[in-house]
C-alpha cells in the first residue's frame, strides 16, 4: 500500500502540470486593447480554486485516482507515470476526467499530503471536496497524524483541513499467572531448597541437582523470566581465590539450568566471592550455609 501511494505522488510532480497558470485555463482571447482602469479602481486578481479530488486505497478496490485535469496531456503524464510504477498486470482505479475550465491547476499540490501518508499502516483516503479537505484512515502515530494535517493545510490553503486519522492505542501485553507471580514463587522454591557445595568444590551434588530441577520448572512456567545465579564463599579461604570460586559455583548452576531446557540467554551468573555471608562463618553450620548459590530476579 504505501508502495502505491508513493507511486501517485511521483506521478503528480509533472513540470508541465504544476507550472500551468490560470491563464492556460481560458479559453476566449483576451481583448488586443484592454481599457485603462479608472483612478479609482483597484486590481485584484482572482483567487484560483482548487477543483474536488480524492486518492485512496482500500483492501478490496487498490488505488483509486480521481480528479479532474486541465487537459488529455496532463491526464495521459499522471496516467503513464502511475503504471509505469505499477507492478506488471496491476492496475489503478483511473477516475481521471478533463474540464479545461475547472481542472486541477496544480495537481502536485497532492504530494505534501502523499509524503505525509506514505507510512500509514492501513486503508487511507484524502478527500477535499471544494471546502474541506478530510484525512481518513490509519497511521502509526500522532507525529505522523499531525504532519499529515500540516501537509494538507499547505496543499489546499484556505481550506478547513477534518483530520480523521486514526493512531493505534497502545495496549499493555497480557502478563500471565504464572510470570505475574513468579517472583514469589521462586523465593519460596529457594529457600525450602538450598543450593549448597562442599568446601572447596564447584560440583553441583545430587540433593542441590533437585533443588536446581525445581528452579528450571518455574523458568519453564514463565517464557519472559530471566533471573541472576549468584555464587558465594565462606571465609576459609584466600579472598584472592573466593572470588574465582564462587563464579564457578554460579556458573555450575547455569550451567545445569541450560541442561534441563532453560536458554542460557535468560540466565546471569554472577560471583560474589565471600562477601555476602547469611550466617556466621565462625561455626561449620554457619560456613556450610556461605558456601551457596542464590537464585533471584535481577
Amino acid at each position: 500500500m504505501p508502495l502505491l501511494l508513493t507511486a501517485v505522488l511521483v506521478a503528480f510532480k509533472g513540470d508541465g502540470l504544476s507550472n500551468a497558470t490560470a491563464d492556460e485555463a481560458g479559453t476566449a482571447e483576451a481583448p488586443a486593447t484592454p481599457p485603462a482602469p479608472s483612478a479609482s479602481a483597484s486590481v485584484v486578481p482572482p483567487e484560483t480554486e482548487a477543483a474536488p479530488f480524492s486518492v485512496a486505497w482500500t483492501e478490496e478496490d487498490g488505488l483509486q485516482v480521481t480528479a479532474v485535469l486541465r487537459d488529455e496531456a496532463a491526464k495521459d503524464k499522471v496516467v503513464g507515470e502511475i503504471q509505469g510504477l505499477l507492478d506488471e498486470g496491476e492496475t489503478f482505479g483511473d477516475r481521471l476526467t478533463v474540464d479545461a475550465a475547472s481542472g486541477l491547476a496544480s495537481p502536485s499540490a497532492l504530494v505534501g499530503v502523499l509524503q505525509a501518508l506514505r507510512s500509514a499502516t492501513g486503508e487511507v483516503a484524502v478527500r477535499y471536496d471544494g471546502a474541506t479537505i478530510t484525512l481518513s484512515g490509519d497511521v502509526a502515530d500522532q507525529a505522523t497524524k499531525a504532519t499529515a494535517a500540516r501537509a494538507a493545510a499547505k496543499a489546499v490553503p484556505g481550506a478547513i483541513v477534518a483530520n480523521e486519522l486514526r493512531v493505534p492505542t497502545a495496549t499493555k501485553p497480557t502478563v500471565s499467572e504464572a510470570c505475574r507471580t513468579f517472583e514469589g514463587r521462586l523465593t519460596q522454591v529457594t529457600g525450602q531448597h538450598r543450593i549448597v557445595f562442599l568446601s572447596g568444590t564447584a560440583i553441583v551434588n545430587e540433593r542441590s541437582r533437585g533443588s536446581v530441577a525445581r528452579v528450571a520448572a518455574l523458568l519453564k512456567s514463565c517464557a519472559t523470566a530471566r533471573v541472576e545465579v549468584g555464587g558465594h564463599t565462606d571465609n576459609l579461604g584466600d579472598p584472592s581465590t573466593s572470588l574465582p570460586l564462587s563464579q564457578k559455583r554460579a556458573d555450575a548452576v547455569k550451567s545445569e539450568l541450560v541442561r534441563l531446557g532453560v536458554p542460557a540467554g535468560r540466565i546471569i551468573s554472577r560471583g560474589y566471592g565471600e562477601s555476602e555471608p547469611v550466617a556466621s562463618n565462625h561455626t561449620s553450620a554457619g560456613r556450610i550455609a556461605n558456601r551457596r548459590v542464590e537464585i533471584r530476579v535481577p
